[in-house]
Formats: C-alpha cells, structure tokens, sequence
C-alpha cells in the first residue's frame, strides 16, 4: 500500500532528496549516444572547445536522472497517477562526470479535479542542485495523486471553485513553401525562417523498449508491468514521457546531422549548435502504448539575438503525433545558434 497520498502534500512544505552516486563520465556518453549525440556530450576535447566548455550530460539526461531520484526516494511510496506534462524547466548549469544530486521538492498548491475527484492536482517546483550546492536545473510541474479519502475528496472538489482555464499552444501551425522545410537547420541563426517546419522521423514504441527505458529511469508500475498498468487509468503498458521526449531529441540530432551533411556536400558552411537552456509547456496529451508510432516534428516559432557574442536563440515548437494522427506530446523548446555577425 501507498505511503504517501494527496492529504500528505502540504503547500509551502519543503523536503530534499540525495543521492549518493556519482555521475560517470561513461554514463554521460552512453545515454548521450542513445539520445543525443551532439560532440559536447560525446568527446571531452570536443566538448572543451564548445559553450560547455568540457563534457557534460544531456539536459535530457538530468531529467531522467531526478525522475529516477524522485522515484527512488518518495514517488515509488506514493499513490501517484503519473503526470500529465511539465510547466517549465531550466537547465541552469552542466551536469559533469564526478557530480552527486540532491532533489529540493518545494509543495506551491493543490487541488482535487473537479471532474475527477478520485484524481488530486499537486503542483510542485523541484530543483536538482549538484554537491557544491549549485541549481543545475529547475522544474515546474504537476503530479497526480490519489487521495486517501475519496469521499472527503468528492466533497472538496464540489465546494472549490472552478480551476483556470490554462491554454495549451496548439500543435496545428503554418507551414511554410516546400523548399524552406528543411531551414529549421540551415546553420547560422540568420539563415533561419519563422515558421519553417520539419518532420524528423518516426519511433516505434514496444513492450521490450518501453520496459527497458522504464526499468533505468522511470520504475513506475504502469511502465513496467502489463497487468499493473491494465489496473491503472492508462489501460495497457505505456512508455514513460521521458522516454518519448528523449526519442524526439534522438530523432532532431539525427535529422540536423543529415540536413547539414547535405548543406556541406554543396559548400555551405553549417556551424555547431549550442545546448538548450530549458522548455516550456511540455504536455503529454495522450499516453504512448505499446505497438505505437509517433512520427516526430518541429517548426521554428521565433528567433533573437542574445547578449553573448556570436550567439542567438531559435525558438521552436516540438511535437509527436501517433499513427492515428492524434497529438501525444508537444513542447515549446529553444536552442542556442551561431550568427555569422560577431
């Protein structure tokens, strides 16, 4: 039975989480393999000459790395019924081979959904510091919880006002000619289109695949066990949103290494990206299954210069539509970029 239910969440209550484990350089370059191959996640002396300045994780990698900690440390006691997406999240500092986290959980709000008062809304701002005390990265957002008492529940969520409407951007935006589909990673931030649009490619979701990412990062029971997740509101075996997030940066790698390659073949010059500095409004809008397709995109909704010399910010929004053309996952992200200026 669950230790922890909706009841047990205060508002304003502060708790932290540690972890003894230091990060291997050997783990940053596995995953980084799996999910995100960029040179300053790979290579040492690559990753001394980029932004970083020295091999670090994969901002994805981080954030499995905290839902792991949070699982291991309260989630896996907890009456929880996953999460529906992420408000926000920063990467604020490298994560670096030798580094130990700890998990700072501050409790903002609460409440019970109106429609489902068998479901609690907790929401939560975590942040992820590294053994010198240092936020390397801060995160927003919702957990589902069951409540102890589903009757006191029930009468809770009759008596509490009508929660606010939070519009969730939408995943049907312009596209552009033919000819600029592929600009999204056209090299310096002065070539870039506002509104160009690319699909990435397509990942194909399996029990095998589902469990093992699960079994790493995201040990929930409707991740890892066919008749534990059949008792649960997803139904069947579902994959963790973490794993469908890391699949679409493994498949924008991939695609922006083939667009420059080709860029390259007729003398143009595509410089390296930069890293992330965090997303917004990342929604899982419906679960990802087992024998699932979700065919990957991303269009470019803004773009700027910076303060930093030589550097600019794309902004995009990100999405995963499954083979019945239903939207699974979106998310607004950016990305730092060469400009040719400075």
């Amino acid at each position: 039975m669950p230790e922890y239910y909706y009841e047990d969440f205060v508002p304003g209550s502060v708790a932290e989480f540690h972890d003894d484990h230091a990060i291997t350089k050997e783990e940053i370059i596995r995953f980084a393999a799996a999910y995100d191959p960029q040179p300053f996640h790979l290579d040492e002396e690559a990753a001394r000459h980029s932004m970083l300045g020295g091999l670090c994780a994969s901002g994805w990698h981080t954030c499995c790395l905290m839902m792991r900690l949070n699982f291991d440390t309260w989630l896996s006691r907890t009456a929880s019924l996953g999460a529906p997406g992420i408000d926000e999240l920063r990467w604020e500092k490298p994560l670096r081979p030798g580094d130990r986290l700890t998990l700072r959980r501050t409790i903002l709000h609460k409440r019970v959904s109106r429609n489902r008062p068998e479901m609690g809304l907790v929401s939560m701002e975590i942040d992820v510091l590294n053994q010198k005390g240092d936020v390397i990265a801060r995160q927003k957002h919702t957990q589902l919880i069951e409540p102890r008492d589903p009757q006191r529940a029930l009468a809770e969520a009759a008596a509490a006002p009508p929660a606010p409407k939070v519009p969730h951007p939408t995943h049907a935006l312009p596209r552009v000619a033919a000819e600029a589909r592929a600009r999204p990673f056209a090299g310096w931030l002065e070539d870039l289109q506002v509104g160009a649009y690319i699909e990435l490619g397509k990942e194909t979701f399996t029990k095998e695949n589902i469990i093992d990412f699960a079994s790493q990062f995201d040990p929930q029971r409707f991740h890892l066990d066919e008749e534990e997740a059949a008792r649960t509101h997803f139904g069947r075996l579902a994959a963790s949103g973490w794993q469908t997030a890391c699949l679409w940066m493994k498949n924008v790698v991939a695609t922006r290494d083939r667009v420059q390659a080709e860029l390259r073949a007729q003398g143009i010059e595509t410089p390296q990206g930069g890293p992330s500095p965090g997303f917004m409004h990342l929604r899982w809008a419906k679960p990802v299954l087992v024998g699932d397709t979700v065919t990957y995109a991303t269009q470019i909704i803004d773009k700027r210069a910076t303060s930093k010399p030589g550097w600019g910010l794309v902004f995009n929004h990100n999405t995963g539509v499954n083979q019945n053309g239903e939207l699974v996952f979106e998310f607004r992200g950016s990305g730092f970029i060469r400009t040719r200026a400075g």
